[in-house]
């Protein structure tokens, strides 16, 4: 069973039938049982509500118990509906500040906030002992507790590294909603996290989960949402005594709870019963969609589905309550189609880059190179290469702002696996950027003109080089097919042709701009060495059509005859000619 909670669930319909079927949800819902047992309701009733946590240890399975003293109920609840914004508590509470991707903000209820701040540091240390322990680990809550133990078992997954550590599975019963669309939108970005959080309602007799949701009009289909509105996040479990339905679409979940007719159960004891008699009774049923008995014919899956979703629990307005919920469907699953997936473009992504190599190969014959022969746009061939280019650039765009999105502990290990092909590309494609931006008469491309992407390709690159470092001999072999390594080369060779071109013009008393000049010349000579020594530049820089050679023709003219630098030795005596065979000798 602990084994089986590390697995990765495809949907909220495989997290629910798991937490059911293997017995997770009722062994939960008895250590909450047991946490209220010493607890007396009618003592307390009259405090201020304080959070209460207990750790249990079942086998290999630690299970972490947030409730509230006395029992959070509705009343409690009425008048607390207020959201509290990240902004708000950036400053003095900045710990859920990792929920903010790009500048967007999100607002979580007070209350709840309230109550984590309060006990942060008794937190901060039980985090710590749950980072040490290697068991699996269930964080539960009831009512308000449960929305503690949502915001703990986040601030939990943040600090993880979910490629190698065990995640947490949150079950929460007749929990209040969290957050806004922002803090939902947040959540749900990071599909590895939002399939961590299973919460049970009991729709027929538990208004709680459906206390803070703004009534609204079914006939509806405005689905933007005030900044004020409530929104679920996770998968939900909605149960009455008649049967159970499940759903991870945040707008469906909204519906059903609105439209469930609901009793209040009268007290807390009678709320806590009604979980106790609809946790016994999911053990006998199957959690499913798609399959129903019903009057009518079904006319798809999708109206099954639907109808199976109001039948199970007991609501108002069914018939117009189906076919929204359908709406609300076809407009999730047409949302997935249009998201983005890198996987499902990997065999375009490779026909465009071998498009590009092959054009990289034509140039160099015609002793060129592919910079300057695309610089130059003379064919029709270049052009075709432009459609590649912003094919390419696109996709990289999208993958490294999706990766950008994930968390950082997962960061690290979704971009390992297109780090190699990042960097092929940043490669191959940046110069063909560098050509347009000088082309267009531009200058300093690093500090101006330089995509983020390519900065964060590289940026993640010399990370990975940290652990693990290259030895310039395995590049001496593939020196006359390689890619430069410093995508930004061309950069560099494009400012010190507008060096030269400066010094050229400049005016004989202007002595300390010549000297300025002078000195980043001899430091883009030393910059260039190191690159030949590193054997990290392609042998294309040395075709006689090349734009660094045009700057060597210029750079000599300016040079005194008796100039003499490690570069000026390697071009003059032709070393460059052995360069490419990795044969080269550099001291």
């Amino acid at each position: 069973m602990a084994s089986q909670m590390n697995q990765l669930f495809c949907s909220g319909l495989e997290v629910a039938n798991f937490v059911v079927s293997s017995g997770l949800l009722k062994l939960s819902w008895a250590k909450i049982l047991d946490c209220y047992g010493g607890f007396n309701p009618d003592e307390l009733q009259n405090l201020g509500l304080s959070i209460k946590w207990k750790a249990h240890q079942q086998a290999n399975i630690n299970i972490l118990v947030f409730t509230t003293s006395p029992i959070c109920t509705k009343s409690h609840l009425q008048d607390s509906k207020q959201l509290v914004s990240s902004t708000a508590f950036k400053e003095s509470f900045p710990v859920f500040e990792f929920l903010c991707n790009n500048g967007n903000s999100f607002s979580i209820h007070k209350a709840a906030i309230a109550l984590f701040a309060d006990h942060f540091h008794e937190l901060l240390q039980l985090k710590a002992e749950c980072g040490r322990n290697s068991n699996s680990l269930i964080v539960t809550g009831h009512s308000l507790g449960g929305s503690v133990a949502s915001l703990f078992t986040l601030w939990l997954l943040e600090s993880l590294d979910i490629s190698l550590a065990k995640r947490p599975l949150c079950l929460t019963f007749g929990s209040p909603l969290v957050g806004d669309k922002g803090f939902q939108q947040a959540i749900s970005q990071r599909p590895a996290w939002n399939s961590c959080f299973l919460h049970v309602a009991a729709t027929s007799k538990d208004s709680i989960p459906r206390l803070f949701i703004a009534p609204h009009d079914l006939n509806s289909m405005d689905l933007d949402s005030k900044s004020d509105d409530y929104k679920p996040f996770g998968t939900f479990l909605l149960c009455c005594e008649d049967g159970c339905t499940w759903s991870e679409n945040p707008e469906a979940v909204s519906e059903l709870l609105m439209a469930v007719e609901t009793e209040d159960a009268g007290n807390e004891e009678w709320t806590v019963n009604v979980y106790s008699r609809i946790i016994e009774q999911l053990e006998s049923m199957i959690v499913r969609k798609g399959i129903s008995q019903v009057n009518e014919p079904i006319l798809n899956s999708l109206r099954a589905g639907t109808t199976l979703q109001t039948e199970a629990i007991r609501i108002r307005n069914e018939q117009l309550l189906i076919k929204k919920l359908e709406e609300l469907e076809e407009i999730c699953m047409f949302n997935k189609g249009k998201a983005f997936d890198p996987a499902k473009k990997l065999n375009v992504i490779k026909i465009k880059m071998a498009e590009l190599e092959w054009y990289k190969k034509v140039a160099k014959a015609n002793e060129t190179g592919y910079y300057d022969c695309y610089k130059k746009q003379l064919s029709r061939r270049d052009r075709d290469v432009i459609k590649h280019k912003k094919f390419l650039t696109n996709y990289w765009k999208e993958v490294v702002a999706q990766n950008e999105r994930k968390p950082q502990k997962q960061l690290v290990y979704l971009r390992s696996r297109w780090l190699y092909a990042g960097t092929t590309y940043r490669r191959m494609v940046e110069p063909l950027d560098i050509a347009d931006y000088y082309r267009d008469d531009g200058s300093n491309y690093v500090s101006n003109g330089r995509s983020h992407h390519y900065i964060k390709l590289e940026q993640w690159l010399e990370e990975d080089e940290k652990q693990s470092r290259f030895q310039i001999d395995t590049k001496k072999q593939n020196l006359d097919v390689i890619l430069t390594d410093d995508s930004c080369f061309w950069a560099h060779v494009e400012e010190a042709r507008l060096w030269c071109k400066s010094l050229k013009t400049a005016d004989v008393g202007m002595i300390s701009e010549r000297v300025c000049l002078r000195q980043k010349l001899m430091e883009f000579e030393v910059y260039v060495m190191e690159q030949i020594k590193k054997y990290a530049v392609s042998s294309e820089i040395f075709l006689k059509g090349s734009s660094f050679m045009q700057w060597w023709k210029e750079y000599e003219m300016l040079i005194e005859p008796h100039h003499n630098s490690p570069l000026t030795d390697f071009i003059r005596n032709c070393k460059f000619q052995q360069y490419a065979s990795g044969c080269l000798v550099l001291n």
